[in-house]
């Protein structure tokens, strides 16, 4: 019998892969070769730098979006995260795997005005204003429209009594487009000051990203999720009140929102993109009505466990980080996808995933049975296992009736005795 992906040693899975054709000779070299980024690089990257600092990247396999099956690379230090990716994207695969939205994508920012005295009379000056300081924003950056984007609307929004925000809409095309939209906002604020003496606090992109939404669905037949005791029926169940409850507890619906991030967190970071700013902007739309709740939801119909997701992505494809960080390029090669669009889509997908594949493990075995058997890695590893003994370290601990540092430092001595 052939071993699965996740059975094969390192080397042995690049091969499958170009066995495959999901990575080309020359990116399987890489794969197999690459050490990270060199000192020189990291060096103009960061400021003050000392070293770099490494962290794991897998694949998570066979997730499918729109029809389209994806190979995920992952960035990630937590052991269970690319296996609950995976499994997954198994289950969802058993409807048909997910279906995305094709996202608008225009990026914001924000124009404070502070300490307005009048806020009525110079909303009504800048909004008659409105075209010529698109236009203003636009010759900022003139590239940008000459490639098909550009300032699109503007937008008022009177924050107190006394305070106002002037919003900017610039499509970025495939660029993550912060230092673009920075210089389109400051350009726009001088001229505010100049023309209107508009009292401008200071101008920055926004990481609420509201207007690079994207949804993506997911419907499972309830007879592919049984597990142990439980029905697929029950499973299903049990997964929509999970759902229900991170709706109304922001206690659950935090953490319901991390599972989600795991996956996000991890695609973005592989596709070199500012895992910060989406987190941030995640949770702030998780909050959008007032409350924290969970950002995904789950409801049984019939026969069918339908899942839904919606998260602001505004991941860029090309520009600042995508080039500087060697691993970028041939990540967006072995995942075959080809636009800023196509990559939301695939990491909003890749979050439900997660949430999937954490709320049938909480409601049938729990999430340490799952866990801590990959956590056992780990443990071997810490306890100072060399790597032709953490494979027989881990199947002993698979038999063990605690699983912490005390008892693998206690496996490992004794397989040491008996070699």
């Amino acid at each position: 019998m052939s071993k699965k992906f996740y059975q094969l040693k390192r080397l042995q899975r690049i091969a499958a892969l170009v066995s495959h054709k999901l990575l080309t000779p020359r990116d399987a070299a890489f794969f197999a070769n690459h050490t990270g980024l060199t000192q020189e690089r990291a060096d103009q990257l960061v400021e003050n730098q000392l070293t770099t600092f490494a962290l794991p990247e897998g694949l998570a396999r066979h997730l499918i979006v729109n029809g389209k099956t994806y190979q995920v690379p992952m960035v990630t230090e937590e052991p269970s995260v690319i296996a609950a990716a995976s499994n997954g994207a198994r289950l969802a695969a058993l409807g048909g795997g997910f279906t995305a939205s094709q996202p608008q994508r225009i990026l914001t920012g924000q124009i404070i005005l502070a300490q307005v005295t009048d806020v009525a009379a110079l909303t009504a000056k800048i909004t008659a204003q409105e075209n010529d300081l698109l236009q203003i924003a636009n010759a900022a950056h003139p590239s940008l429209q000459q490639r098909g984007g550009g300032a699109r609307w503007l937008r008022l929004r009177q924050l107190s009594e006394h305070d106002l925000s002037v919003d900017l809409g610039v499509d970025v095309q495939q660029a993550m487009g912060a230092n673009m939209l920075n210089t389109m906002l400051e350009a726009v604020a001088q001229q505010l000051q100049d023309r209107l003496a508009a009292p401008v606090l200071m101008s920055i992109l926004s990481n609420y990203a509201t207007a690079s939404l994207v949804t993506v669905t997911g419907a499972i037949p309830v007879a592919g999720l049984a597990s142990g005791q439980f029905t697929g029926a029950e499973v299903a169940q049990r997964i929509a009140a999970a759902s229900r409850i991170a709706q109304l507890d922001p206690y659950r619906a935090v953490t319901h929102n991390k599972g989600i991030m795991n996956g996000v967190d991890a695609a973005v970071l592989a596709f070199g993109n500012d895992f910060r700013a989406i987190e941030s902007g995640a949770h702030a739309y998780a909050a959008r009505d007032g409350q924290y709740r969970g950002l995904s939801q789950w409801q049984v119909d019939a026969a069918t466990l339908r899942g839904q997701l919606t998260l602001p992505l505004p991941v860029g494809f090309v520009g600042g980080a995508t080039k500087l960080l060697p691993a970028v390029l041939p990540n967006q090669r072995l995942a075959a996808i080809s636009s800023a669009e196509e990559l939301m889509q695939v990491i909003a997908a890749l979050g439900l995933a997660q949430n999937l594949a954490a709320l049938k493990a909480l409601v049938t075995t729990g999430i340490q049975q799952g866990h801590m058997a990959l956590q056992a890695k780990s443990l071997a590893v810490t306890a100072g296992a060399q790597p032709d003994e953490v494979g027989p370290l881990v199947a002993a601990l698979k038999h063990a009736s605690t699983l912490d540092l005390e008892t693998t430092k206690k496996l490992l001595a004794a397989l040491r005795q008996t070699r």
